[in-house]
């Protein structure tokens, strides 16, 4: 407890400390501690950015930043008060004065404005506008990188635990470069302090030696000037620490390790760069008067890096040719032929260059991510997806997958080797192929996936192949529930709720209900996106519906008016249930136009009335689509059923509900009311 209540004081106690500074006088020997603690602190600094291998692990250094700024110019002010009372600052200043300028104002003068320009110009100006962008371009990003969030979440390639970490990550990564782009401008302003400081000291210094100390010019100046040099030295050098330390924590790139690491990785893949920089350093070698060993030294290392390299990839190559090839059993031509015939209910096909996907020993983990996506939807829907077949197939042209349901293709895109897709609107700049994106119909494009980082940089959002895949996949399997869900599934699920609910069970089937009565209702309340995560309950409302009839309508309404919250639960947004309701006089002409058929009741309706009922339900939801919100049409149970068919084929994505299902809903809010044609006339 005891060290945990110093951790937490120690930074607000050095910063009062720092504060002191700026008033209280110093020893000489404590400047010259606190001066070496500055130095170390910046080094330390700059060698976590280098380690670091991602920015986000070092969060607390814009806040560092000003505190070793402030921990800065307060040792100037403690250093000026000494040289100019005492004309002694400690050993520190004087070792820099006399060693490392070797006792000469002039080289003095112009090592410390080398250190400036070098500083000011180069590292500062150049952190301080990749700060910038950064912290712009990454704001920009937020939008797009939340929804690859979503569709990743409901991929099922993450849980809601993940996502919320990761959402926390991109929020707290729009921070830091915000924060970073504030900090840089404390690193420029400590530079333009040191140069203005020197000048005080410089003057000061003078001043004081002539004037009140009676010192001759010479003796003045060689006195205090060197102090005064010597201290702006001392405090560029962690200055320059510290900038580099910027400079390398706003340009590092997303990666899997820390810089020297993967600078070595990514320079030992290109051997040819190695061996024509070798034969032009060996060829400036051979120009008259140029010295021939520096250059001939450089050039053989190298060629030597070059023919490592070389060797190293050739060993690669070699075992990969003699890899054995696995040899499967010999199967009797019948089974095979029986085999080929079997149809799978769900099948992943691939071309043969993206088999590297499923290739586990090359990294590649779409298998993995298929197991969960299986897992998210089983949590999500109440369904247990079939195994996915997944297979190479020479038919499909290159870098093209389908995804085939009982045979049938429902769905084809496109995961190009090498490259990743970027999702944004500044994509001109970046080459590739343009695409629409499968699943949310985005603008995007097939890029490199050397320019990952560079298509961040512009604000784009930037997924991987197989996450593309498998987004595509969820989505067709989400919308194709009610065909995957076959009779031998529905008796896995009454066999599991039997378990737990044998009377549930006993009363419905086989006594009132047949299994595949069942499998139809399942079915047809998968077909509208209603969950069936809770069977007892749907067992329950069916075991009492099916007494007066077992119409699948009156089944279905059953079923969701057992699941009346749930139902309504999902179509929620912030915690508001939003509605387009019917005018009265319409739901009545609706009702009375109400006509049996062989798959339930139908409505009756003329050509002019259909279309002016999907005229008025689309302005409405298109009202509060612009308006970013998330509406349900509502009506009678009798009508629910009926008029969901109607309107499904020109509004897919509407989701109808009954009176009953919404009337548990404390929060409702109407946005909209479809009107009756002759109440439009009038």
């Amino acid at each position: 407890m005891l060290g945990r209540n110093l951790t937490q004081l120690a930074m607000p106690i050095g910063v009062v400390g720092i504060v002191l500074l700026l008033v209280v006088p110093l020893p000489a020997v404590l400047l010259d501690i606190l001066i070496a603690t500055n130095i170390t602190a910046s080094l330390v600094a700059l060698l976590i950015c280098m380690f670091v291998k991602r920015a986000l692990d070092f969060s607390v250094f814009p806040s560092l930043i000003l505190v070793l700024t402030l921990f800065r110019l307060g040792l100037n002010v403690a250093a000026t008060r000494l040289v100019l009372s005492d004309g002694y600052a400690g050993k520190v200043i004087e070792a820099f004065g006399h060693f490392v300028i070797s006792g000469s104002l002039v080289i003095g003068l112009v090592v410390f404005l080398i250190l400036i320009v070098i500083q000011f110009v180069v590292i500062t100006k150049g952190a301080e506008r990749v700060a910038e962008v950064g912290a712009r371009f990454t704001l920009d990003a937020m939008p797009g990188k939340q929804m690859a969030i979503d569709a990743d979440l409901n991929a099922g390639l993450i849980d809601e635990a993940e996502a919320r970490q990761r959402r926390a990550d991109v929020a707290a990564e729009a921070d830091f470069y915000g924060a970073m782009d504030g900090g840089s401008k404390f690193v420029k302003g400590d530079s333009i302090a040191a140069i203005i400081i020197t000048l005080i000291n410089l003057i000061g210094g003078f001043t004081i030696g002539m004037v009140q100390q009676g010192l001759a010019p010479a003796e003045s100046i060689n006195k205090f000037a060197l102090l005064s040099i010597g201290d702006g030295l001392v405090s560029q050098v962690p200055a320059l620490l510290l900038s580099v330390a910027t400079g390398l924590i706003v340009t590092r790139s997303t990666s899997n390790g820390d810089l020297g690491s993967e600078a070595i990785k990514q320079l030992s893949q290109q051997k040819m760069a190695l061996q024509i920089a070798g034969g032009a350093a060996i060829v400036l070698a051979l120009i008259p008067h140029m010295p021939k060993l520096p250059f001939f030294v450089v050039g053989t290392l190298a060629f030597v890096a070059a023919s490592r390299i070389a060797k190293r990839d050739a060993k690669l190559a070699a075992a990969e040719a003699v890899a054995p090839v696995p040899v499967g059993p010999v199967v009797d031509a019948t089974e095979a032929l029986v085999e080929e015939m079997r149809v799978d209910p769900l099948e992943l096909v691939l071309a043969p260059d993206l088999v590297d996907l499923v290739d586990t020993a090359g990294g590649g983990d779409l298998l993995d991510r298929v197991r969960a996506l299986r897992r998210k939807v089983a949590l999500e829907l109440g369904v247990v997806l079939p195994p996915v077949r997944t297979r190479d197939s020479l038919d499909l042209p290159v870098s093209t997958y389908a995804v085939r349901i009982s045979g049938v293709e429902v769905g084809r895109g496109m995961a190009p080797p090498g490259q990743v897709l970027a999702l944004g609107d500044n994509l001109d700049g970046l080459p590739g192929r343009a695409t629409i994106e499968p699943v949310f119909g985005l603008q995007s494009k097939w890029i490199p996936s050397e320019l990952r980082g560079q298509a961040q940089l512009t604000g784009a959002t930037v997924v991987d192949r197989a996450s593309v895949l498998i987004t595509h996949l969820g989505e067709i399997v989400r919308s194709n529930a009610p065909r995957l869900l076959g009779r031998e599934d529905v008796r896995s699920l009454v066999d599991t709720l039997k378990r737990t609910h044998p009377a549930v069970v006993d009363e419905l089937t086989p006594a009132v209900l047949s299994l595949g009565e069942v499998q139809r209702v399942l079915q047809a309340l998968l077909d509208e996106s209603v969950p069936i995560r809770d069977l007892a309950r749907i067992f329950e409302a069916l075991s009492l519906r099916a007494k007066q009839g077992s119409d699948l309508d009156g089944l279905v309404e059953a079923s969701r008016g057992a699941l009346g919250p749930a139902v309504a639960g999902v179509h929620e947004q912030d915690g508001v249930l939003r509605v387009i309701t019917l005018d009265p006089m319409l739901e009545h002409s609706l009702a009375e136009s109400l006509r049996p058929g062989e798959h339930g009741m139908n409505l009756a309706l003329e050509a002019a009335t259909v279309d002016h009922l999907v005229t008025e339900t689309t302005s409405c939801l298109e009202r509060a689509e612009q308006a970013g919100l998330q509406a349900v049409l509502v009506c009678a149970p009798s009508l629910r059923s009926p008029l969901r068919r109607l309107i499904k084929v020109a509004l897919p994505r509407l989701h109808v509900l009954s009176y009953h299902e919404v009337s548990t809903h404390a929060r409702i809010e109407t946005i909209g009311s479809v009107r009756h044609v002759h109440a439009l006339a009038s």
